[in-house]
């Protein structure tokens, strides 16, 4: 999407704000003890009391209104009676919409204490999403994000997922460009434009370079590397980059 109006700005930050504060409520409630579903209901009520929908229930039908993923999940994990427990690696993801306008966050952090690695590929997701943000202007190339977010992880003896990447985002949950890599890929030179809308979204892990399905049809999961993801919408413009999200 391109915004043209003040009303796709305010509409955007209004469906960027509703999801921003259903991730921060969820991330405040996800302690030992507590289900993945429970932590998913709390969603729905707050969707459904913003007149927001879950996107990934209302427009691909998705068993939840929250992605929620633990340990060796990724991402698109489906809430249910998964308990929560103490060192537990925990991504919420959560986009949806409001009047037509589309918004999308997610973020990965431990439960409870830890020193460890967990903690370090969660501090690296978020440093290679900043690193990233800095490439985000009108006229830069979208391979400059990736290449940033790549360096990142190396930086830190880490690498990236590579078949999950961000994606343009506004009118739709999922639009053009269709993909913003977490690696530099030299074809993928399109410029960025004023009032592009994406959702930018870098994967560290510790080993690992790919996911895959699991069986339910959604999930998607490692088998030996610790993931964690750092996402926010923004709107390209040259004043800077605006997360709707934050």
């Amino acid at each position: 999407m391109i915004v043209k109006t003040e009303e796709d700005l305010q509409a955007l930050k209004e469906i960027g704000n509703i999801c921003a504060r259903i991730r921060d409520e969820l991330v405040q409630r996800t302690k030992p003890g507590i289900t993945t579903k429970e932590l998913d209901d709390v969603a729905g009520e707050m969707f459904e009391k913003a007149g927001a929908i879950s996107a990934p229930k209302g427009e691909y039908d998705f068993p939840g209104y929250t992605c929620i993923s633990v340990n060796e999940e990724v991402a698109h994990g489906i809430p249910g009676k998964r308990v929560i427990k103490e060192g537990d690696l925990v991504n919420i993801d959560v986009s949806g919409s409001k009047n037509g306008y589309f918004a999308d966050t997610g973020v990965s952090f431990v439960v409870g204490k830890d020193a460890g690695i967990k903690t370090k590929v969660c501090d690296v997701a978020k440093e290679a999403f900043e690193a990233g943000l800095k490439k985000v202007k009108p006229g830069a190339k979208k391979n400059a994000i990736g290449k940033v977010v790549m360096q990142t992880a190396k930086k830190h003896g880490l690498t990236v997922i590579m078949n999950l990447t961000g994606h343009g985002i506004g009118r739709r949950i999922h639009e053009k460009p269709d993909h913003i890599y977490n690696y530099y890929e030299p074809w993928d030179n399109e410029l960025l434009r004023e009032g592009m809308v994406i959702a930018f979204e870098p994967f560290i892990s510790t080993q690992e370079e790919e996911v895959y399905q699991l069986n339910d049809g959604w999930t998607y999961a490692t088998d030996h590397s610790i993931v964690a993801q750092y996402e926010h919408t923004i709107i390209i413009t040259k004043e800077g980059p605006i997360i709707i999200t934050e």
